[in-house]
């Protein structure tokens, strides 16, 4: 098999590497960004590591892999789709795993159909980069079992939502995330204001004696944790997810405010690097500084 990338940036590339090494037989990408002054060396270096050839457009990428994967920013998933789009025939997959609102999937989906090609919708539900390509993904659309007989080989963990509408995994995606990373957001606010006081590890023991079975502190660290390093992202996704409620007619007070708390939190990864701070002390402490 031939895969092919339509971005290859952290997730492009990590997905890719871990394929190669369960058995893809070749990789090919293109991303807008290759001749970029600043981002084309680290795309050619992820290359380089995970064996795969850059190609010099839409067109050379469609002619060489059959099955595709979308994995560009959010802001960039329709417009790859519409690039690629020409270039595709009927023997095409085009899977587009970016963090999207249900109408904006259903959007591309169109896209890629008219074009005569099967299309996929993918809903990644955990980070990528502890999992590589086993990472949790939800699969919707008639031609999601179609991929997944394809990558059956690989190992990858495809969960297909049998007998619904384009939009359903990134709506199942995008009101968890109302849940979990509002539940970081909420967790930072907590250790601020209860740092301040000395008072965090009663605040602990009281949600561990409502909450029986939780250990909160070592979910403040990794919650926390997690904000510091993938804050960024985390508040574009909630933006995504207030975009969808507000569609719908539900207005996204709570989403809203996640975004903002995220946010905010972005310039803490320069801070600790991608592996982020051991705990939430760590994080206080260089607010603190």
């Amino acid at each position: 098999m031939t895969l092919g990338f339509v971005g290859f940036g952290e997730a492009g590339f990590t997905i890719g590497h871990g394929l190669r090494s369960a058995g893809v037989e070749r990789l090919v990408a293109f991303d807008i960004n290759r001749r970029d002054a600043s981002r084309g060396p680290l795309i050619a270096a992820r290359a380089a590591a995970s064996q795969t050839a850059l190609v010099e457009s839409n067109e050379e990428l469609a002619r060489q892999a059959p099955v595709i994967l979308s994995t560009v920013t959010s802001s960039e998933a329709l417009d790859a789709a519409r690039q690629t789009a020409p270039y595709l025939t009927p023997s095409h997959i085009y899977a587009d795993l970016n963090s999207v609102s249900p109408a904006l999937k259903q959007e591309i989906g169109a896209v890629i159909c008219a074009a005569g090609a099967r299309f996929v919708e993918v809903a990644v539900m955990a980070p990528v980069a502890p999992y590589g390509h086993r990472v949790p993904m939800l699969l919707g659309g008639p031609s999601a079992r179609a991929f997944t007989e394809a990558m059956a080989s690989f190992g990858m963990k495809l969960e297909v939502l049998d007998g619904v509408a384009i939009g359903s995994a990134a709506a199942v995606k995008m009101c968890r995330s109302v849940v979990v990373k509002g539940l970081e957001a909420l967790m930072v606010e907590c250790v601020l204001g209860a740092t301040r006081y000395g008072a965090d590890e009663y605040v602990f023991q009281s949600l561990n004696e409502s909450w029986p079975g939780l250990d909160w502190k070592k979910l403040a660290d990794y919650m926390v944790g997690r904000v510091a390093v993938h804050g960024e992202r985390r508040a574009r996704e909630m933006e995504e997810v207030a975009e969808t409620l507000r569609a719908i007619g539900i207005e996204p007070i709570m989403a809203e405010a996640t975004a903002r708390r995220q946010d905010w939190a972005a310039p803490l990864r320069k801070q600790f690097g991608p592996d982020g701070p051991k705990s939430y002390r760590d994080v206080i402490e260089k607010l603190r500084a």
